[in-house]
């Protein structure tokens, strides 16, 4: 028979779980697009009470995980989640190697190079050399893509087994908007091609203004474990450029494999 304590034990446990996801939840709510948010907006969208929220946001901001602005009085992510994140960058074997390769790219193609790894159901950058040109994209350390046009995406999907492939993308895991039965067997049709290509494309599917290549990288057994990314701005970028961007992507992953001592499913 439980006894007082004990279960005051197992309730203080539930609490704290709840606390650190709620905490989890309020992190994850901060993006690119937007990356200042009030409590308001917080609460809204995690579906907690705005004392709750705010009480929450007052201890990240102790730790220095979110910041305020003085100004507005909303918060942003703090330099803090930097310092919880360094240890895990500098131990990336793919990040150490993938460097080197990665300058080399962009001084070959004048273009953003990035480096991708695959989070369960979305890419995320971790390494990233910007290009030279003023007009450029680039993708920040942490960026992450869940579009199934996205060439890193493409990439990542084209590995996986069929079945949880057909499920990311009917689950909404991977957003594919108004993905239909004829344009989900289009797009498996469209993996395969990228996986006997060597590279994925994406040519203004996901943003007008923008092209990329993505190639794979696979460890020593055969499996892809990170994707060569260039992103481009489209205007510079004819079809056959893309081409070339291509095979210059794919030809960096390949460096970047060997390095790594892997080999691919061919090899």
């Amino acid at each position: 028979m439980a006894t007082a304590s004990s279960d005051d034990s197992a309730r203080g446990e539930a609490r704290g779980t709840s606390v650190i996801v709620n905490a989890i939840a309020v992190l994850r709510c901060f993006s690119l697009d937007e990356p200042l948010l009030g409590v308001t907006e917080i609460a809204a969208r995690i579906g907690l009470h705005k004392s709750t929220v705010s009480r929450m946001l007052a201890t990240l901001e102790a730790e220095n995980l979110v910041q305020r602005d003085s100004d507005t009085r909303r918060y942003t992510l703090g330099l803090g989640l930097i310092a919880l994140a360094g240890p895990l960058l500098a131990d990336l074997e793919e990040r150490r190697v993938a460097y080197p390769v990665l300058r080399e790219l962009t001084e070959r193609t004048g273009e953003t190079s990035a480096l991708m790894v695959w989070d369960n159901n979305e890419s995320m950058c971790v390494e990233q050399i910007a290009s030279r040109h003023q007009v450029k994209h680039t993708t920040p350390l942490g960026t992450r893509y869940h579009d199934a046009m996205s060439s890193s995406i493409q990439v990542f999907l084209a590995s996986e087994p069929a079945e949880r492939a057909h499920t990311l993308l009917t689950s909404g895991s991977i957003t594919f908007p108004g993905m239909d039965d004829a344009g989900l067997e289009a797009y498996l049709v469209r993996l395969k091609d990228a996986s006997v290509r060597g590279y994925a494309t994406n040519y203004g599917e996901t943003s007008l203004d923008e092209a990329s290549v993505a190639a794979p990288v696979y460890d020593h057994r055969g499996n892809v474990v990170a994707a060569v990314l260039i992103p481009a701005p489209r205007f510079r970028v004819s079809s056959d450029l893309l081409s070339t961007l291509g095979e210059a992507c794919a030809d960096a992953a390949r460096k970047i494999t060997s390095r790594l001592g892997g080999m691919t499913p061919e090899g």
